[in-house]
């Protein structure tokens, strides 16, 4: 009998590890332009920003912090693998934060240039790593969880919450800096939007 054929559309450790790298390489460039430029956007990133900026504390130590208390909801709601996964993703990307400047030095950036380049760096992380199970954890699983549990839509969830970080944001940014920032976001969800798509791939 002839062995049954592997499913084409399957990945593979190979696959997986190599697209959350990408991933990782991504979201590191995308966060590294946006501290250099001062910007700030939401989920954890953006509470992390707002930790760093308020405490003085390193912010590739204050993101892994803030991202660690979703790793549990991640293990009880999707598994010990995608929790897993997630967790590899964040430290990862934790540690080549931290050691991008002293990689790539960044000097003068058009600001909108630099909000466009986030959001499509940001865009190109999240669909990467999705695709391959994984994630960098955060609110959203936070608001699937409350999704389920009450009813309350997790995207309505989300939007509120980055609407309450950005007003946190808007004490303490200039306001032509906050403009920038929400071009950033405004590409990141424009992105997504439009190749985030369940019937183009499977994540398997």
């Amino acid at each position: 009998m002839e062995p049954m054929p592997q499913d084409p559309n399957r990945h593979s450790a190979l696959d997986d590890a190599q697209g959350i790298a990408f991933g990782v390489a991504m979201a590191g460039l995308g966060i590294h332009f946006l501290t250099h430029m001062g910007f700030v956007t939401g989920q954890t990133t953006g509470i992390a920003i707002l930790i760093s900026h308020l405490t003085g504390l390193p912010f590739p130590l204050v993101y892994f912090a803030v991202s660690l208390p979703f790793l549990g909801i991640a293990w009880w709601r999707l598994g010990g693998r995608f929790a897993l996964k997630t967790l590899v993703t964040t430290a990862a990307l934790t540690g080549l934060v931290a050691m991008l400047p002293q990689w790539i030095e960044l000097g003068r950036v058009e600001p909108a240039v630099a909000a466009v380049l986030i959001g499509l760096l940001f865009g190109i992380a999240a669909l990467a790593t999705i695709r391959h199970g994984g994630s960098f954890g955060g609110l959203s699983i936070l608001w699937i969880e409350l999704q389920d549990r009450t009813g309350f839509r997790a995207g309505t969830a989300q939007l509120l919450s980055d609407a309450v970080i950005f007003g946190l944001a808007a004490l303490i940014v200039p306001v032509e800096t906050l403009l920038y920032s929400f071009l950033g976001a405004a590409v990141f969800s424009l992105f997504l939007a439009v190749n985030h798509r369940r019937d183009r791939y499977v994540a398997l």
